[in-house]
């Protein structure tokens, strides 16, 4: 396995080996899920292999995540240039991009072409569509960075899931009013994830748009012209749409239809959970405090990040956005999941059991301590929020330290 080698302060080298190197491989291929779906009912006739990925995803992957456990090792700093600078974890990105086209044209074909009956039709479009939320996980690793290739290849990847105001309001809207009451993709205290969609999946529309007038405004250009970073992945996903119907018929339509919305989905799940009624504060000077890796809920559960590209070490992304997925840290005391994604899905689809298992973990944070003006709260929820855990019932907080940048 390939190793890289610094020099400590004292002048002693040090050798670091990833050894999930090939591992990262995962993240690639995990999108081609439905193909096995597919294969399956092809091979047997069978149409309940069209629900297997659905299991695969939300039982087994969390019962993997949990039998393995947590991968907290960080890679040293004196080594993270050259860790950040290998291109082969750059290329398993770019490698990403055509494979969520691929498979959402043969799924496409073959749910518009083969007979199936209309609720396997539903199912292999909306598991098709959950593929497809991880096309704006790709583009969430391409947009960040700095290379023009990096950020084409994120606007053209999100014309597969039809989210082409992704990385508009990710990078210029989120990263800025995360954990704040301004920011549409942070998920509040009281809130359950279905009130959360409603609330998420059009201001982050409506945040994006803004944002990018503004942007196009102050070039002296009007927002309706092909300069419009969010018009552009949308333009693609109409000749995209309009090139399936073409080929394949009406049935491409519903199909669509169906895919479209759940890739939302998939989107609004991950942000749900990874923001959760943590709050940044007004400081007294009037500005929001910089973003802190305890803005953040963390999991370094193995399976679920090695299939994320790393998108559950979300603490450290959100106060270093341009670190690649290969290098983002561990802190100690951070807010944890007790899953990964996929599990913590299932724990949110349930809201009373997200509640139950969410508030005391959110209350009981050392930055927290108890106290609900340190808490992102749902206005709404708020008198039942209060009544159970108000001032009068502060928690003693486990942890004091807080981790550094």
């Amino acid at each position: 396995m390939k190793a890289y080698t610094g020099a400590l302060r004292d002048g002693r080298a040090i050798h670091y080996v990833d050894k999930k190197r090939w591992l990262w491989l995962l993240s690639v291929f995990y999108p081609l899920q439905p193909f096995i779906a597919i294969w399956l009912h092809a091979r047997t006739g069978n149409e309940a292999w069209i629900v297997l990925p659905f299991l695969s995803n939300y039982l087994i992957a969390p019962i993997i995540d949990w039998a393995i456990g947590e991968d907290r090792n960080n890679p040293p700093e004196e080594v993270v240039m050259q860790l950040d600078r290998d291109p082969y974890y750059r290329r398993l990105t770019y490698a990403a991009v055509p494979l969520h086209f691929i498979t959402l044209i043969f799924a496409v074909w073959y749910a518009a072409t083969q007979p199936m009956s209309w609720w396997a039709f539903v199912v292999l479009a909306a598991f098709t569509g959950l593929t497809a939320g991880l096309a704006i996980n790709t583009a969430h690793e391409l947009g960040h960075k700095n290379s023009k290739l990096e950020k084409l290849l994120a606007k053209i990847v999100l014309a597969v899931p039809a989210y082409g105001h992704f990385t508009v309001e990710h990078n210029r809207g989120h990263h800025k009013y995360v954990a704040t009451h301004h920011d549409p993709a942070s998920a509040r205290m009281g809130e359950s994830i279905y009130k959360f969609a409603f609330r998420e999946i059009p201001g982050a529309f409506l945040s994006a748009w803004a944002v990018e007038r503004e942007r196009l405004e102050s070039r002296g250009k009007t927002v309706w012209s092909a300069n419009n970073q969010i018009l552009q992945p949308y333009a693609l996903t109409a000749l995209l749409s309009v090139l399936l119907l073409v080929a394949f018929g009406w049935k491409v339509v519903p199909f669509l239809m169906i895919h479209n919305i759940f890739a939302y989905w998939q989107l609004t799940s991950a942000n749900y959970v990874e923001h959760y009624g943590l709050l940044r504060k007004i400081g007294d000077d009037g500005k929001l405090e910089p973003c802190q890796p305890h803005h953040s809920w963390n999991s370094n559960h193995i399976f679920s990040n090695l299939v994320l590209f790393h998108l559950e070490r979300h603490s450290d992304h959100h106060s270093h956005p341009l670190r690649r997925y290969q290098s983002l840290r561990h802190f100690e005391n951070l807010p944890r999941l007790p899953n990964g994604y996929f599990g913590m899905y299932v724990l949110a689809y349930m809201p009373w059991l997200w509640f139950k298992v969410m508030d005391p973990r959110l209350m009981e944070l050392p930055h927290v301590r108890g106290d609900l003006d340190n808490v992102n709260i749902d206005p709404a929820a708020h008198p039942s929020i209060f009544l159970k855990w108000g001032r009068d019932k502060m928690i003693e907080p486990t942890c004091t330290d807080l981790p550094d940048l």
